[in-house]
């Protein structure tokens, strides 16, 4: 009865196996649909979004050449200026001899080259001496102080007879009427003597941009200063600038206009002090229906391959990997690992169920191993059952050698070898591997004690050992090579007398015992050496440290941890051999 309800749990899994795979070729078909929905939504809404951005970027370079070419115009227009004789005259005369008549041709002169072209609204020429010729004098006001001054006039003059743009006149002289303006300046030098003779600025109107964004047929332009100014074009877009925001050489932000999402691209016209803003909305161009048709032809060829391989999977993997787990299980209910064999229609599945099959031989030979070291384990057990015997000899006959050296009035002979029989009582402990921390402690205390009777008063030793650490258990032997290292290789060779401390404390659930001695130390090789030597290379280590590398192994083999031991000293001073167990 109980092996028909297996069989049947059995059907209903395979049966459930099935529909689950149908419900993951339906989920991969509706995901396959939403993703391509999702997608075509995306790919439509970044295709808007990229071609609203290239649409922007072709404004922008378009205006800014066409701004730097106005400008070029203007810079070769004051080359002219400065090269005018009566200007010329203007400048090479001695401040004494200039009188109003030869400021007035120098005006008319220049007047009369500006006649040529439209957009200039002045041009200031001031010699070194702040004499000054003007072509719109009574539409600016003057800060004179500042004129008089050095500071405005050193880009200027840094520029060697090169055009220098800034704004507003560089801060001299400002529209009554509150127009800002785009100024050239340069540095003038005399023709025959290359002398710096003075200066010039020339303001272009920004009836120049406004004219220029009209031509162009822009209405959703701002032209400003880098310094936040407004020039021309469409000011509302003004407050979307910010001073001294990064603009180079174009940058797109999303803004919200109107509850819109808004594409704001911004651009710094090159060499100049210009920056030109436009704010688009997205645009409402679609994906090609090409496209669109594509990606429709790929979504069918997609559904129509999951469905395919959904059915491979399910005749060429799913029921074979039944049959095999059928099988299998069929094998564990036995209660006799057998191999099994199974009719699979691939060679990846048949090196399935030879693996298996290479587990259950290897699995039936390491039982067999198991049983036959269980049954030595035993024997050798006897064996150490009955070795404990023999110990008892030692121990009567150490006693007895004791009472004789006592009856003899050899007082220090009996202490020493009742020292000898406690260390080997502890020493043997009857056999046992693993032994209580104060018992370890106790073999130290003893081993020590034999050692002050032969080296006499080179060496002291301390403890300090926590209360709660003393019942846990640790291995065997742990302690007592590591003093013995101590006194041989740390403190007999510096020739004084040493100090060997013994401590514990528990941590974090982990019990630290440690060992320092105030000897000659290690260095950082021996060290480096100890902790990261293998069994062969250990071999070849000198005995000091091969028996303190045979300690740390067996601290690693109790623990099953590569990580147990520190170990730390400076050469001359100390060393200190610290276990985590």
């Amino acid at each position: 009865m109980l092996l028909r309800k297996i069989t049947f749990f059995k059907r209903r899994s395979k049966e459930s196996l099935s529909g689950s795979l149908k419900r993951v070729i339906l989920g991969t078909v509706l995901v396959v649909i939403v993703s391509f929905i999702i997608s075509t939504y995306v790919i439509t809404k970044n295709e808007r979004k990229d071609f609203s951005m290239r649409e922007s970027d072709n404004v922008i370079k378009t205006l800014s050449n066409n701004i730097s070419s106005d400008i070029d115009k203007y810079k070769s227009l004051s080359r002219l200026i400065m090269t005018e004789p009566k200007t010329i005259k203007f400048l090479r005369s001695e401040a004494d001899y200039i009188d109003i008549g030869m400021i007035n041709d120098a005006r008319y002169a220049i007047m009369d080259i500006l006649n040529v072209t439209e957009g200039i609204d002045s041009v200031m020429i001031l010699r070194d001496d702040m004499i000054m010729v003007t072509t719109n004098r009574f539409s600016y006001r003057y800060d004179y102080e500042l004129m008089n001054s050095d500071t405005w006039k050193t880009n200027i003059y840094a520029g060697l007879g090169k055009v220098v743009v800034s704004l507003n006149s560089f801060k001299v002289a400002a529209k009554n009427d509150g127009s800002q303006m785009v100024t050239i300046g340069r540095a003038i030098y005399d023709i025959d003597s290359q002398k710096r003779t003075g200066l010039l600025l020339m303001n272009i109107s920004p009836r120049v941009f406004e004219n220029l964004l009209v031509s162009l047929g822009y209405d959703d332009i701002c032209i400003m200063g880098t310094d936040g100014t407004f020039l021309a074009g469409n000011k509302e877009i003004s407050r979307y600038y910010k001073l001294n925001q990064n603009v180079l050489p174009i940058k797109h932000k999303n803004v919200r206009k109107g509850g819109r999402n808004m594409l704001l691209t911004s651009g710094k016209v090159e060499d100049l002090p210009i920056v030109i803003l436009k704010l688009s909305p997205y645009d409402s161009a679609s994906m090609p229906s090409r496209m669109i048709i594509i990606l429709l032809l790929l979504l069918v060829i997609f559904i129509g391959l999951a469905i395919y391989i959904a059915m491979f999977i399910r005749s060429n993997i799913t029921e074979p990997i039944m049959a095999l787990s059928a099988s299998m299980d069929e094998n564990r209910r036995s209660g006799d690992l057998h191999k099994i064999d199974v009719s699979v229609p691939n060679t990846e599945l048949d090196i399935l169920e030879n693996d298996y099959n290479s587990m259950i031989d290897h699995v039936n030979e390491l039982i067999d191993k198991l049983m036959e070291k269980e049954k030595n384990l035993q024997k050798a057990e006897m064996r150490v059952l009955q070795e404990q015997i023999k110990p008892h000899f030692l121990y009567n006959s150490i006693d007895t050698i004791g009472y004789m050296a006592l009856d003899a009035g050899a007082e220090n002979v009996h202490g020493a070898l009742e020292t000898l029989g406690s260390f080997y009582r502890n020493f043997l402990s009857k056999g046992e591997k693993e032994i209580p921390l104060k018992r370890e402690v106790w073999i130290v205390k003893d081993y020590l004690s034999i050692q002050k009777l032969r080296y006499g008063d080179i060496l002291d030793d301390e403890y300090d050992i926590a209360e709660e650490t003393k019942e846990l258990i640790v291995p065997k032997l742990i302690l007592q090579p590591l003093v013995e290292n101590c006194i041989y290789h740390g403190i007999r060779p510096k020739g004084e007398k040493g100090i060997i401390k013994v401590s514990s404390r528990l941590e974090d659930g982990k019990l630290h015992i440690a060992v320092r001695d105030t000897g000659i130390g290690m260095s950082e090789e021996q060290i480096e050496k100890i902790l990261t030597s293998k069994k062969k290379e250990a071999e070849e280590l000198d005995s000091e440290s091969f028996g303190l590398w045979g300690t740390i192994e067996r601290v690693r083999y109790y623990t099953g941890k590569e990580d147990i031991v520190n170990i730390k000293s400076e050469v001359g001073e100390y060393t200190e051999i610290e276990f985590i167990i």
